[in-house]
């Protein structure tokens, strides 16, 4: 299946080369963390709460986790299928330096399979099936740097799959002072999750729903690991903003949708960013109906209800919970249409206004 045109690498002025993907350029290249050896040269990968068992020359449910005589390796390490540029609001991150320019990049795989996945041409792929780059972190960050581009960001498909090579981009990264951010389901392990947070600036977890039917049926996963990511987030001092994207007759229910608000208060705190969003037909559900605005806002006023702080609306350009008010006096200190940041109000972290201090990392 040929990729469409958005993923076709974007190589930003620089002598970059995109090379035509084979079965023989993906063979492993960088051995995977976390993982143990089994009798029989099989393997267990303790990456993600799958704990994929992998026989020589298989590979886990992500696609891109290879046993090779007994080792576990990533064959997606420095091979991005897709780099960009975009603005860090189209994450979202609204909390996290707004109106800044981040570098995107991703691979193939994913270790969850939401039916609803707008990027499962990647996701949903073997890296064989996809074009792509060599491309090793130093090569990433001289892309932030040469573009003056403050923030690298992982995204796309699923950061946690290529672990060691997000990892490694953000140390290099950080050794030249550009932040990095990770787009995740949260579908990780602790371990591995504790690491990834003492590494990147910030995270933004997708907490896809609050009930195990919806992440067994919709996702092919489970809620309870992506809660205790959630929680390890939170704890680590990372950057820390969630996403639930409302579709309508699977998690829209407002009970459901009034537990998760407090399991986030309770749990996360008051000031965490907390993103509902619109679902647009895709991939598995292009037959489930847009989420009415209405929707949307009554998930709002049930998350503001509960006492969390910072509430948007996603996907609707113009809305008014695009923008950001301040909890001390309502006045307006991010104003946001679409991707664009149209005011800016925050002062050394607190609002213009009446000096209340508003959570997030500003410069």
């Amino acid at each position: 299946m040929p990729a469409p045109a958005w993923l076709r690498p974007i190589l930003l002025g620089l002598l970059v080369s995109g090379l035509a993907a084979s079965d023989a350029r993906f063979k492993p290249v960088h051995e995977a963390e976390f993982y143990s050896k089994l009798d029989g040269r099989l393997v267990r990968c303790e990456l993600c709460p799958r704990h994929c068992i992998i026989a020589p020359g298989g590979r886990g449910v992500c696609r891109v986790r290879e046993n090779s005589d007994g080792k576990l390796y990533s064959v997606v390490y420095a091979r991005p299928c897709t780099i960009g540029k975009e603005p860090i609001e189209k994450a979202p991150f609204f909390h996290f330096l707004p109106g800044q320019t981040r570098i995107t990049l991703a691979t193939a795989g994913c270790n969850q399979s939401c039916k609803y996945c707008q990027n499962w041409e990647i996701s949903q792929s073997r890296p064989e099936e996809l074009p792509g780059l060599d491309l090793p972190p130093d090569s990433v960050v001289a892309i932030a740097e040469r573009e003056g581009a403050p923030i690298i960001c992982l995204t796309y498909s699923e950061p946690v799959v290529f672990f060691e090579y997000t990892c490694a981009i953000a140390r290099r990264a950080r050794e030249c002072g550009i932040r990095t951010a990770v787009v995740t389901g949260g579908y990780i392990n602790p371990a591995p999750m504790e690491t990834l947070c003492s590494l990147v600036d910030a995270v933004k977890i997708d907490l896809k729903g609050f009930t195990k039917e919806f992440y067994s049926d919709v996702c092919g996963s489970e809620l309870a690991p992506v809660l205790a990511a959630c929680r390890i987030a939170a704890r680590s001092g990372t950057h820390l903003e969630l996403v639930n994207l409302v579709v309508p007759a699977r998690n829209d229910d407002t009970l459901d949708i009034r537990r998760m608000c407090q399991w986030v208060l309770f749990n996360l705190g008051d000031s965490v960013p907390l993103h509902f969003t619109r679902f647009s037909p895709a991939y598995r559900l292009r037959d489930a109906p847009a989420t009415p605005v209405a929707t949307l806002e009554t998930a709002a006023d049930i998350a503001r209800e509960v006492g969390l702080k910072h509430v948007y609306v996603g996907n609707v350009p113009g809305h008014e919970l695009e923008s950001t008010f301040c909890p001390g006096c309502d006045s307006l200190v991010i104003g946001r249409r679409g991707y664009t940041v149209t005011a800016n109000n925050i002062v050394n972290g607190r609002c213009r206004f009446c000096g209340a201090r508003i959570a997030g990392v500003w410069e």
